[in-house]
């Protein structure tokens, strides 16, 4: 008979561990009702050990919030490789997404950032600048937006509106308002950003549109980004 051992985690394969467990709680409820007892029940373990791992309850709630907002930079990554208009879109996709899919610990990390919290604003901000800074980042030679301090100006502004645009309509589909369809919303997003700029969006890389019989045109370029991401 062969006795089985079971692998002991290390202190910090642990802590991560219930960080983990601290995000998947955190999406749905606020970050006042992820308390340590709550995430000690979940985890088997006692308040104690918790103490332990994260010194007190603020530490605790910053930890869970800069491990949930790595992952949303991480899930939020545009593909490597394509039409930068198309990967933008790809972008906000994942965007909208993650904040519907994690509403209520989103929405916690705003007012949280908003009332006064140190810790909290800070990782917001990071968060926001990762996020604005790739319209820039992902696409250095400006086939999208050129990098100039004017557009950049223009593109914190646009994440603004992005972020109340995807916070009102993920509280409306929460409540059952559903008017505004998901591919409706992105299109409105994805369609400002240029808008906004001043110039006009290049058509992604895609065969010529043709012509039908009785004169009528081809998909816009809004129909084609949509239709790309929705088959992605």
């Amino acid at each position: 008979m062969t006795a089985t051992t079971r692998s002991r985690l290390t202190p910090d394969q642990r802590r991560s561990q219930l960080l983990e467990l601290g995000v998947r709680l955190l999406a749905t409820r606020s970050l006042d009702e992820l308390s340590i007892d709550v995430l000690a029940e979940e985890a088997g373990i006692s308040r104690g050990l918790l103490y332990h791992y994260f010194g007190n309850k603020h530490a605790f709630h910053e930890a869970v919030v800069r491990r949930a907002a790595d992952d949303l930079i991480a899930q939020t990554a545009p593909p490597a490789d394509g039409d930068p208009l198309v990967r933008l879109m790809v972008s906000l996709a994942a965007y909208v997404d993650y904040v519907l899919a994690n509403y209520e610990g989103y929405v916690s990390l705003l007012k949280g950032a908003g009332g006064g919290n140190d810790a909290l604003r800070a990782i917001y901000e990071e968060v926001r600048g990762v996020l604005s800074d790739r319209i820039f980042t992902e696409d250095p030679e400006g086939h999208l937006i050129a990098d100039t301090p004017r557009n950049r100006l223009v593109v914190r502004g646009w994440s603004a509106m992005t972020e109340e645009l995807v916070i009102t309509w993920g509280a409306d589909q929460r409540a059952g308002r559903t008017e505004v369809s998901r591919d409706e919303l992105l299109a409105i997003i994805g369609g400002s950003l240029p808008a906004l700029v001043g110039q006009q969006p290049p058509r992604p890389a895609a065969p010529p549109a043709t012509t039908s019989a009785g004169g009528g045109s081809g998909p816009s370029p809004a129909e084609i980004l949509l239709r790309d991401e929705q088959l992605r």
